[in-house]
Order: structure tokens, then C-alpha cells, then sequence
């Protein structure tokens, strides 16, 4: 997703290992890997020359503090780690400010006039934009103007089935005629927002201009947002410069975020424009809108993952008592149908690779592991293939009930066998350090999660093992999971090592001296 500008940051801040002081010629070395990778990521030139020229100012001549904490423990700042900030708030200045809000007047009918090429995404973020007015209480209501693109007004009532909102058209009627209409249909349907969809080009021309300059000034929309793929890249900006000087454009919505895209429209477009980006839309389902956060995308660019956004993600789909099935984790106590809704949560909350390069400690996963989402069907088909017991027994399967799963789910028996060992050994290691660190008041609590997440690092042997203990109560264990689906079941890749009890006892023991230290 955005591979190419995070390795240009992390291969910076690696150059920058071992030197004591921020001077002009070991700057020059690392802001070389930063310039190479924004122009690969097709960041807009005249952005990427004064971004670099900010970080240059910035971390030039600035002297490296070096901030002690009490007792042993020491926190050095290494002049990689300042550079990295200085890197992290001039992403977010040339991102943000941020500005999410719509104009939606109370006293009238609000209108949301959605412009931009064709293909970039338009109609699904349309209804996008309704469900998100929606869980707001705003009342929606959809304007097929799009009358040139092959079922464009049929996908509009598609999408609009789905929401339960009412789609407006009209037959033989041009686009600026429909939205004339919609406004004056929008009362007697109960919408208080007309969102009007209009149409797009392969390439901006007059004619097109000329038609949305006759929409907005018939029907003085509220708020006119640009809809960009991001995948264009520079391209970006010139679309969005063109789309300002006609319209007037009052915000931008980056789609696409969640493919091969290189990152360098987010980074363009606010600079360029002086417009802000106000949502992000990844993927077709109509959840996936978020409103834009600068330092979210600014960290995830850096490596640092963005918690508050994987936390957002999982408030978005989660159900049930949260508290309640993370107990059950570090218990021990959870079987294959708590499983199963735990992986139900994560295919919500996005691709798998998406999910987990919100993960902080980025450093741990490593290059080649295999996060296919293919994966996670396989998972949930042979748990689907399960009895009820089967599902809450882990320990009732023999030979026999290991093929027939394996038959109705269309595997091998060898995967159904090592699905199961590794589920036994995840649920064993987690009852294990469950109870080595206390259960009652460790959740959501930061410095016990800390010390899990250690504890499980070593009983994994490091990998993607060890991020759960990152997770918030209630999150879904994904460093957990990802020793059962990371590599694919019955896959050529490592299994989990083998617990070190005495190494554990140990370590549990200095956990629970750090506990009372910290209580005193």
C-alpha cells in the first residue's frame, strides 16, 4: 500500500544509525533515500522539493536531548529517532490541518455535489457518504445525474437498496434538469441531504466543465467534494487544480488507499490545493469511509502503524461484551467459535494486509510472511465443516472427524490436523501467560500489556507472535492468530516453538517485581 514511501523513511532513519549529531553531509545521505522514495511514490515535484527542504531546517543544527527516566531505566533519543519526528510532523503539516466537517444547513434540505473523472471511484463513494450521514441521523436522498456512463443510474439504485435510501432519476432528462428536480423531490421523500452523483470523463474537457458549472449554479450545492483516485499520483493534483478553478471544490475524498497505491496523492493534493482531504475510502463496502487523520496516515508512512485507527476499525464491526471475550482469551478458555468471530471481525475490518499495517511494532512482522485473506476463508470453511462440539471441544477430534472435516471443506487432512495443533498450542499459551500476569484489572491496562506482550514474544520466538499483546481489551488477538493463518495452514512455514517453561517462570517472576515497583 504504502511500501515504497515507508521503506524510503525506514533506510533514512537506518543511515542514521551510530552518528551522534545531525550535521549537513549524514542529512544529505538520508534525505536522499527520503527524496528517492516520494518521487517513486510520484509525490508532485514542487511538494516533494519543499517537504525536504522542511526537514532539512528542521533537523539541521538541532541539538539531540537525551531525556532520563527514574530509577535504571534510561530513554535515549539517537538523532534517527529526532530525524523520524521531524519527518512525522512535516508529514502531518502537508497533510493537514484536518477538516472533516460538511456544510449541512438545519432549515433546508442540505446538497453534497460528488465531481471527478470516471473510474476514480465516484458512485460507491456517493453512497458512501450517505451511510456516513446516515449514522450521523441525517436522512439522504440520491441523485443519479450520471446519465452517459453504461449503468451508472443502476448502480446509484443498487447501492441505494442497500442503504434503504431513496435513489432519484428521470428518464430522457439531462443531468442539470435532474438535479433541478431532485431538490424540489427531496421534501416530499423526507431527505434533509441530496447528495447528486454527476458525471465523469476519462480525461477533464470543456464540455463536461461547462455542464457541473450549470449544476452548481442552478442547485448552489453546500459542499462540492472531489472524488481522487489514489493511485494517480501526481495526476492528482493537476485533476484537482483543474476541478478548483471551475467549481470551487470544498474538500477532497482519496479512494483506493487500500490497493497498489503509492501514496503520493495524499501527500500532494493538500499542499498543492490548499484543499483538504476529508475522508479516505478503501475497498466496495459502504463502511469503509474514514474521515481523514493526517497523523494516522503520517505514522503508518513512517512504520509506527496507527492504533487509533485499527481501534476505530474494530469499534466499527465489533459486537458483543468485548471485555468478556478478551478474558476468555487470556484464559485460555476460547474455543473454535469464538475463533471463528474473531476472524469474522478481522475480514470486517479490511484486507488482512491492510489490518495489520495498522499494527504498531511494524519492525517485528517480517518481509515475506504470507498475509493472504485466502487464508482466512480456508480457516473459517474447515471450522464451518465442524459439529457444534467439535467447535466448543477442541480435544473431542480423532482420525476420523479430522477427514470428514477435511472432505466437507474441500482441504487436506494434514491441514485440518495442523489447524487444530496450532489452535491447541495458541489457546495453551495464552491460559499460560494469562495467568502468570494476573487476569483481574490487566485490561485494558498499558504497562501489563507491555510486559504480556514481552512474555509472548519469547514464548513465539518473536515474529508475529508477539504483537497481540499490543491489542487493547477486547481487540482481536491478530499476533496470536497470525501463528495459526500467517503463513496458511499446513504451509511450509515456521510453527511455534516450543515453550520454555523455566525462561517463562522467570520472566513472569521479574513481572510481577516490576508490578509491585510500579504500585509503590
Amino acid at each position: 500500500m504504502l511500501d515504497i514511501l515507508s521503506n524510503g523513511f525506514k533506510q533514512a532513519r537506518d543511515q542514521l544509525k551510530g552518528v551522534s549529531t545531525l550535521s549537513e553531509e549524514n542529512l544529505k545521505e538520508a534525505l536522499n533515500s527520503v527524496r528517492q522514495s516520494l518521487l517513486d511514490a510520484d509525490v508532485e515535484y514542487g511538494v516533494a522539493k519543499t517537504f525536504l527542504k522542511r526537514i532539512h531546517d528542521g533537523a539541521l543544527g538541532r541539538s539531540v536531548q537525551v531525556r532520563a527516566g527514574s530509577g535504571d531505566a534510561r530513554l535515549k533519543v539517537r538523532p534517527g529517532d529526532h530525524f523520524v519526528e521531524i519527518c512525522r510532523q512535516e508529514l502531518e503539516s502537508l497533510m493537514g490541518p484536518v477538516d472533516t466537517s460538511l456544510n449541512l444547513p438545519s432549515f433546508r434540505p442540505a446538497t453534497v455535489m460528488m465531481v471527478g473523472l470516471q473510474g476514480s471511484g465516484k458512485t460507491t463513494t456517493t453512497a458512501k457518504i450517505a451511510r456516513h450521514l446516515q449514522k450521523s441521523g441525517r436522512k439522504p436522498m440520491l441523485v443519479a445525474a450520471d446519465i452517459y456512463r453504461p449503468a451508472a443510474i443502476e448502480q446509484l439504485k443498487v447501492l441505494g437498496q442497500r442503504l434503504g435510501t431513496p435513489v432519484f432519476s428521470l428518464p430522457n432528462a439531462d443531468p442539470v434538469e435532474i438535479c433541478r428536480q431532485a431538490l424540489i423531490a427531496a421534501p416530499a421523500q423526507g431527505a434533509d441531504v441530496v447528495i447528486f452523483d454527476t458525471a465523469g470523463r476519462l480525461t477533464i474537457d470543456d464540455t463536461l466543465m461547462a455542464e457541473l458549472e450549470n449544476i452548481k449554479r442552478l442547485t448552489k450545492p453546500d459542499n462540492i467534494l472531489l472524488v481522487c483516485d489514489a493511485m494517480m499520483g501526481q495526476d492528482s493534483v493537476t485533476t484537482a487544480k483543474a476541478f478548483d478553478s471551475r467549481l470551487g471544490i470544498d474538500g477532497v475524498v482519496i479512494t483506493k488507499l487500500d490497493g497498489d497505491a503509492r501514496g503520493g496523492a495524499a501527500l500532494s493534493i493538500k499542499e498543492a490545493t490548499g484543499k483538504p482531504i476529508k475522508f479516505l475510502g478503501m475497498g466496495e463496502d459502504l463502511e469503509r469511509l474514514e474521515e481523514f487523520r493526517p497523523e494516522g496516515l503520517a505514522s503508518r508512512i513512517l512504520g509506527m502503524g496507527d492504533i487509533v485507527g485499527l481501534m476505530q476499525d474494530f469499534d466499527r464491526v465489533s459486537e458483543g461484551d468485548r471485555e468478556v471475550e478478551a478474558m476468555k482469551m487470556l484464559k485460555g478458555q476460547f474455543n473454535f467459535r469464538d475463533f471463528y468471530e474473531q476472524l469474522s471481525s478481522i475480514q470486517k475490518m479490511g484486507s488482512l494486509k491492510e489490518v495489520m499495517a495498522k499494527l504498531p511494532m511494524q519492525g517485528m512482522i517480517p518481509k515475506n510472511v504470507n498475509l493472504d485473506d485466502r487464508e482466512l476463508v480456508k480457516v473459517k470453511a474447515m471450522i464451518d465443516s465442524m459439529t457444534e462440539r467439535e467447535r466448543l471441544d477442541p480435544n473431542s477430534f480423532n482420525d476420523s472427524r479430522i477427514k470428514r472435516v477435511a472432505r466437507g471443506s474441500g482441504r487436506q487432512a494434514r491441514e485440518v490436523s495442523d489447524l487444530i495443533k496450532r489452535f491447541k498450542q495458541m489457546r495453551q499459551m495464552m491460559g499460560m501467560l494469562g495467568q502468570g500476569m494476573g487476569l483481574l484489572g490487566k485490561i485494558p491496562g498499558g504497562k501489563a500489556l507491555g510486559q504480556l506482550n514481552q512474555l509472548r514474544k519469547a514464548a513465539m520466538g518473536g515474529g508475529l507472535g508477539g504483537l497481540g499483546g499490543g491489542m487493547p481489551g477486547g481487540m482481536p488477538d491478530l499476533g496470536a492468530m497470525g501463528g495459526l493463518f500467517g503463513g496458511g495452514a499446513g504451509a511450509d512455514t515456521k510453527v511455534a516453538r516450543p515453550v520454555d517453561r523455566d525462561k517463562l517462570r522467570k520472566m513472569r517472576k521479574a513481572a510481577k517485581t516490576a508490578r509491585k515497583k510500579n504500585r509503590k
